[in-house]
């Protein structure tokens, strides 16, 4: 429970504020890199909310510390004195470790506060920070910090954010282990082996595939979602499904019955987020409450010229990352500062021609440079 000062909460600007924390939700639609959404956080907060600045701190897997991974406003580095802060020490690491939000709108006169001078100097008075939590589990700290006092109404907004925030940043990183495990289970890697028409049959055995032009390689991801799709039409009901290879993209569509009503809840929007964070494309239709069309697209496996080869470091560097480290640790592993990490992952991104990093190492995996 946040207590703002014996302040009574006026519905009507505590509603103004709920409406500008829903266009910063939708702002992280389709994100699924941590990383990008702590920034989306931290940049809409300074924006919106005329904050400072704003920066967002995540839980290592080992518990003991939290990682700086976004902050906007008066303070954009994330290698400074708060980079990394050890579970329990200054307030941000009490707040992750008791799960208790904070707030002051006398910053400077807090004895917890490292530079009081600083506080004055910039006229930072108001502060607060609050924990990320997942069924009481904290995966992180939120923390902005105001020239004006904080009021009432935006903490309260602020409370639903976090829960909000949580979940979202929880989701990415959840997705990121199974694409991780994905690489190194044979049974996954397999399904690339037998023709996609062939795996649909079997998934909608009780129609037949409509196939037009010849069946070309998608690359595993791409595969694997294309199924988890087929699963879903096959639970509505799909009565109709044609594959159609065109010389860039293989489409998928189905005709289907289902009681839906709304044409986002034929397939789930996890995997629509999915498929669009893979260069994908999706379309759906209800031509009345009962009938149902779906239209899916992909690019087929992108080929590397020679040209676009990556660079022993860049290879470094996106193995590392297939195994699920972080820049920092990267850059800790290898002797090299985060900004260089940051640097050879542009360039291996803008090589492989992909929009996200997981593009990236897919695209690394197919042509055979992670182990």
């Amino acid at each position: 429970m946040i207590l703002v000062s014996g302040d009574l909460v006026n519905p009507h600007r505590l509603l103004f504020e709920l409406q500008k924390i829903d266009l910063l939700n939708q702002s992280l639609t389709g994100c699924l890199q941590p990383e990008s959404i702590a920034a989306k956080i931290t940049d809409g907060l300074v924006a919106k909310f005329d904050c400072a600045f704003a920066r967002v701190w995540l839980v290592e897997p080992e518990l003991a510390r939290l990682r700086l991974i976004a902050s906007s406003g008066l303070y954009t580095r994330l290698d400074g004195d708060f980079a990394i802060v050890p579970m329990g020490a200054y307030k941000v690491g009490k707040i992750a470790q008791h799960c208790i939000p904070f707030l002051s709108n006398q910053l400077a006169n807090e004895p917890w506060v490292k530079d009081r001078e600083w506080a004055i100097k910039h006229q930072i008075c108001g502060f607060a920070g609050l924990p990320l939590t997942i069924e009481g589990e904290v995966i992180g700290v939120l923390a902005v910090f105001s020239k004006q006092t904080l009021e009432a109404e935006f903490l309260e907004a602020l409370k639903v954010f976090c829960s909000s925030v949580a979940v979202t940043l929880n989701n990415a990183e959840q997705y990121h282990k199974e694409i991780r495990s994905r690489l190194n289970d044979r049974e996954y890697r397999g399904i690339i082996n037998t023709p996609l028409s062939e795996q649909l049959a079997q998934i909608l055995s009780t129609i037949k595939i409509t196939l037009v032009g010849t069946e070309k390689q998608l690359n595993i991801a791409n595969t694997y979602i294309l199924l988890k799709i087929a699963e879903e039409l096959k639970i509505n009901n799909c009565n109709y499904c044609r594959l159609t290879y065109t010389s860039e993209r293989l489409y998928l569509e189905a005709i289907l019955t289902t009681d839906c009503d709304r044409k986002t809840s034929i397939i789930s929007s996890n995997i629509i987020l999915v498929i669009k964070n893979f260069g994908g494309s999706f379309e759906a239709s209800i031509t009345n409450k009962k009938i149902g069309r779906v239209e899916i697209s992909f690019p087929y496996e992108k080929k590397v010229g020679k040209s676009n080869y990556l660079s022993h470091r860049e290879q470094q560097v996106i193995q590392l990352l297939a195994k699920g480290m972080r820049d920092r640790e990267i850059a800790e592993k290898l002797f090299i500062s985060d900004r260089t990490v940051k640097f050879h992952i542009n360039n291996f991104m803008n090589k492989l021609n992909a929009k996200t990093r997981i593009q990236a190492i897919y695209y690394a995996y197919s042509q055979g440079w992670l182990n």
